[in-house]
């Protein structure tokens, strides 16, 4: 025993000499702004080895950032995000087998495990018949990976851990919205995407508005839910705690907010919308205060629409919501004439138009996890033959995926993930409870933006796996005065 201890301690000296010696190469031969990156990179890296929780932290704070620098590695972008997750991972594993424990010894499912398994059971299913097994495989890898975060928040992080991770979300979700509101107003960006010759849409780092808007959807909530626990104070705060979340969360709010109007994205603003409402149907529901706050909040919007206020809408925000109407319920766009007014509307609803024809000729399985871009030349319409990755819409996307049976597979674990919110939501007291009434609304957000868009890109699905994971925690948590 002795000598095996022995053996590998001199296994790690050696090792360690040899990082040492590479390093120290590696900083004489490169740049000096390389050199610097890479010992920065080396003790991020050591940290994370030696505590994975910090690689959850950095993860949260990389997923906002985590487009900008991807390098193409065969079909997969890889990026800031991706790197993390892997050492992160890695580390937890490595820990687990210091420990000598297995993945599930002493601890409890998470309440999704489940319906993430029967998910991705449902996409494994889909992979029968699959066109680009490649592309499946990526799209498996990915939800492996809201798996195996959504196990590690909500079995490793608990009492300060959790906070600290809380603080980061919100740190990253009013970065990003910093970096929106710099672009909007500096008309920095593609000449596509000016606004009233003034203007331009915020997109951040996501390439695009929509998934941009859909990343501070998943973020914002958070904060409103922290704001609400902070102003009706639910349960026993700690002194100056209060102030603190209300101050921190506040501002917060404020970036993110004004950054998701400035994104310009329509099923972002329709989920937030929605979002707001589940979290007053949250707050009616857990008690008499609440339910006071909602009603004056709904009779002051009441009381401004009838005194003249839809007059003073400004007409480009009334014409964004309706200049998709008459289009409501058209079944074929084929021979629409196309307009540069109409041209991002039927291009949506002609991917969607191509997802129902690659579900109809495969109802059970679809045709293959991923594989709506690569098969999608073989069902687009006449004037719309470039794909834009998804169908814009990821009931019809996983419909045409994994048929039906993906399709049920992924609305169970949706139904199951607003079931876990809501009872959290009912449950929690101080500023557990704003978590539990922010993540709920994400979900709310999740589920109504997904009409509209993919929102599980770019490093959006690690971030719903960390919300997930917190509260569906099934550590015993520390009190909110520890």
């Amino acid at each position: 025993m002795v000598g095996s201890l022995n053996r590998r301690s001199t296994q790690a000296l050696i090792a360690g000499l040899i990082a040492a010696v590479g390093l120290g190469l590696a900083i004489a031969l490169l740049p000096l702004a390389w050199a610097g990156v890479l010992v920065l990179g080396a003790i991020v890296g050591l940290a994370v080895l030696v505590e994975p929780r910090l690689g959850v932290l950095l993860l949260v704070l990389a997923v906002p950032f985590g487009s900008a620098g991807q390098i193409r590695v065969g079909i997969m972008n890889v990026g800031l995000a991706e790197a993390v997750l892997a050492l992160t991972l890695a580390s937890w594993a490595m820990r687990l087998v210091a420990r000598r424990e297995r993945l599930v010894q002493g601890r409890r499912r998470p309440a999704l495990t489940w319906p993430l398994l029967i998910l991705i059971g449902a996409m494994l299913l889909s992979m029968l018949g699959t066109f680009s097994l490649q592309h499946s495989v990526k799209e498996i890898v990915k939800w492996l990976e809201v798996l195996a975060v959504y196990w590690l928040v909500a079995n490793e992080f608990s009492g300060v851990w959790r906070r600290a991770l809380v603080i980061a979300v919100l740190i990253a979700g009013s970065l990003a919205a910093l970096h929106g509101i710099y672009q909007f107003l500096l008309q920095v960006g593609p000449a596509e995407f000016v606004l009233f010759g003034r203007f331009m849409r915020a997109y951040g780092t996501f390439e695009q508005p929509n998934p941009y808007g859909g990343y501070l959807g998943l973020t914002l909530p958070l904060a409103i839910g922290l704001l609400a626990a902070a102003v009706l104070g639910f349960g026993q705060w700690p002194r100056g705690r209060r102030l603190a979340v209300l101050a921190f969360a506040g501002v917060g709010a404020a970036l993110m907010l004004a950054a998701l109007v400035m994104s310009w994205s329509r099923g972002a603003w329709l989920g937030f919308a929605a979002a707001v409402l589940a979290m007053g149907v949250a707050l009616v529901a857990r008690s008499g205060r609440g339910a006071v706050v909602v009603v004056v909040l709904v009779a002051v919007v009441v009381y401004a629409l009838l005194a003249g206020g839809l007059a003073s809408v400004p007409p480009s925000l009334v014409q964004r919501f309706s200049d998709f109407i008459p289009y409501l319920g058209m079944l074929d766009v084929r021979g629409v004439e196309v307009t540069d007014a109409n041209f991002a509307v039927l291009e949506r609803m002609a991917h969607w138009q191509s997802a129902v024809a690659m579900w109809t000729d495969h109802p059970w399985f679809g045709v293959g996890i991923g594989n709506y871009e690569p098969i999608y030349t073989r069902y687009a319409l006449p004037l719309w033959s470039l794909p834009l990755g998804h169908a814009h819409n990821y009931y019809l996307n996983i419909a045409a995926e994994a048929g039906l049976v993906g399709l049920l597979a992924y609305l169970f674990f949706l139904g199951a993930a607003l079931v876990v919110g809501w009872r959290a939501a009912r449950r929690e007291a101080g500023w557990e409870w704003g978590v539990a009434l922010g993540v709920f609304a994400v979900v709310v957000h999740l589920g109504v933006h997904s009409v509209f868009d993919n929102l599980y890109v770019h490093g959006m699905y690690l971030q719903l796996a960390v919300l997930l994971g917190l509260i569906s925690s099934t550590l015993k948590q520390e009190a909110a005065v520890s």
